[in-house]
C-alpha cells in the first residue's frame, strides 16, 4: 500500500518518476544528408561542425548523424531526401534545386548579385526569409543560412581565355544561371557534383570547372589537370550554402530546440566564411608557388558581355514564372530592389577602403 502511495504521489507532483521518461522521449536522432564528401575543407566540414553544435547545444537532446555525398543519397538529391522525410535535414546549396522552383537560386547566389554580407543582411534584416520560406512551404521544408564561401574564382580553364572566342565551343561545368549564362556565349554547361569534377577533367569530358576557391579547389587537385585560374567571381559573389528542414519534422521540436538550431545556423554561416577567408590565401599561394598555377583576370570585354548576359537571364526567369502567387517574380522584384538599396553603400564603404589598400605603400614592421 505504501509503495502504491508513493508512486501516485509522484505522478501527481512531477517528481523523477515522471520526470525522467519525460526527459527521455524528448531526445532524437535526425539524419543530415550533404551534397559534400565527408571531410571536405570548408563545406563538409563546416556542415559537420553544425551538425555538431547543434548536438552540443541541445546537449543531446537533439543528436544529428551527417551523411556525406553517396552515403544515404546521391550528392544532388537532397532537396528531394528532405522533402520526403528520407532526412531530417540537408545541406546543400540552395540553386542546386532550380528544377523545383527557379527562386531557389537567390538563395545562393545570382551572377552579379550579392556579397556574403550582402546576402546575410537581406535574409535576416530583408525580406529573403520570409520570401524563402513561402518558396519553399510547397514543398514541406525550411530553409536556413548555414555557411558561405564568399566570393569564388571564375573557375579553371585548360587554356587561356584572352576575347570572347576563346569560350566558343568550351565544355565547362558550371550549375544554374551561370550555365545559362555561358551557354548564350557559346559555351557547353555541364552539371557535375563536387567529386565528379576531377575525373571529367583528367578524361576529357569537360574542358574547365568552377568549383569554390582556392582552399577547396587545392584540396581537390584541379591543377593537376588545368593550369589557368580565372576571377572574376561574378557568378557566385558570396554564395551562400542552406540548411533545409524537413516541416513535419520541424515542427516536433520545443520552441527552444528550434531557436537553439536557428542559432547553430547563425554561426554555422560566420565560422565558414571566417574558414574560407582565413584559408584561401595561403592555398592560392599554394597553388601558384608550388603548383605553378596561372591566375589571370577576365578581359573586360568577356565581363561586360556575361553582366548583359546574365541580365537576359534574369529577365527570362522573370518572364516564365508561372506560379499562382508570383513567388519567383516577387522574390527577384525583392532581390532588385534590396541590390539597389546596399550598393552605394558597399561601393563607398568596403570597396573605397579595398581599392586604398592597393595603392602602393608599405605597411610592415621595420
Amino acid at each position: 500500500m505504501k509503495r502504491r502511495s508513493l508512486l501516485k504521489a509522484a505522478a501527481v507532483g512531477g517528481g523523477a518518476v515522471v520526470g525522467a521518461p519525460a526527459i527521455a522521449q524528448e531526445r532524437r536522432e535526425w539524419r543530415m544528408v550533404t551534397s559534400w564528401p565527408k571531410g571536405l575543407p570548408g563545406l563538409g566540414a563546416g556542415a559537420e561542425r553544425l551538425a555538431a553544435n547543434i548536438t552540443a547545444m541541445s546537449g543531446g537532446r537533439l543528436t544529428v548523424r551527417v551523411y556525406g555525398a553517396g552515403e544515404l543519397v546521391p550528392a544532388l538529391e537532397c532537396f528531394s531526401a528532405v522533402a520526403n522525410g528520407t532526412a531530417q535535414m540537408g545541406h546543400d546549396g540552395a540553386y542546386y534545386h532550380t528544377g523545383k522552383s527557379e527562386g531557389s537560386a537567390f538563395f545562393t547566389a545570382f551572377p552579379f548579385g550579392f556579397t556574403a554580407d550582402e546576402m546575410q543582411a537581406w535574409v535576416m534584416y530583408g525580406n529573403g526569409q520570409q520570401l524563402w520560406d513561402e518558396l519553399y512551404a510547397p514543398f514541406g521544408i525550411r530553409g536556413f543560412l548555414a555557411g558561405s564561401t564568399g566570393t569564388q574564382m571564375l573557375g579553371w580553364f585548360k587554356r587561356e581565355i584572352r576575347s570572347l572566342s576563346d569560350l566558343e565551343g568550351l565544355k565547362f561545368r558550371a550549375p544554374g544561371n551561370q550555365g545559362r549564362v555561358l551557354q548564350k556565349l557559346g559555351v557547353t554547361p555541364v552539371s557535375l557534383a563536387g567529386g565528379d569534377i576531377y575525373p571529367a577533367l583528367q578524361s576529357g569530358a569537360i574542358d574547365g570547372a568552377e568549383w569554390i576557391g582556392p582552399y577547396n579547389d587545392l584540396a581537390l587537385g584541379f591543377y593537376q589537370v588545368c593550369k589557368y585560374y580565372y576571377a572574376h567571381g561574378y557568378h557566385e559573389p558570396g554564395a551562400a550554402l542552406q540548411l533545409m528542414i524537413n516541416e513535419a519534422a520541424w515542427r516536433t521540436l520545443t520552441p527552444e530546440l528550434q531557436s537553439i538550431v536557428k542559432a547553430a545556423c547563425a554561426q554555422a554561416y560566420t565560422d565558414m566564411l571566417a574558414e574560407f577567408n582565413a584559408r584561401s590565401g595561403p592555398a592560392l599561394r599554394t597553388l601558384v608557388q608550388k603548383h605553378g598555377v596561372i591566375v589571370r583576370a577576365l578581359p573586360e570585354e568577356v565581363l561586360l558581355a556575361c553582366g548583359e548576359k546574365s541580365n537576359e537571364v534574369l529577365n527570362e526567369i522573370y518572364a516564365a514564372d508561372r506560379s499562382p502567387n508570383r513567388i519567383v517574380q516577387r522574390i527577384i522584384e525583392d532581390f532588385l530592389a534590396f541590390r539597389e538599396q546596399v550598393m552605394p553603400w558597399t561601393r563607398i564603404g568596403e570597396q573605397a577602403f579595398l581599392n586604398a589598400r592597393r595603392l602602393p605603400f608599405e605597411f610592415r614592421l621595420r
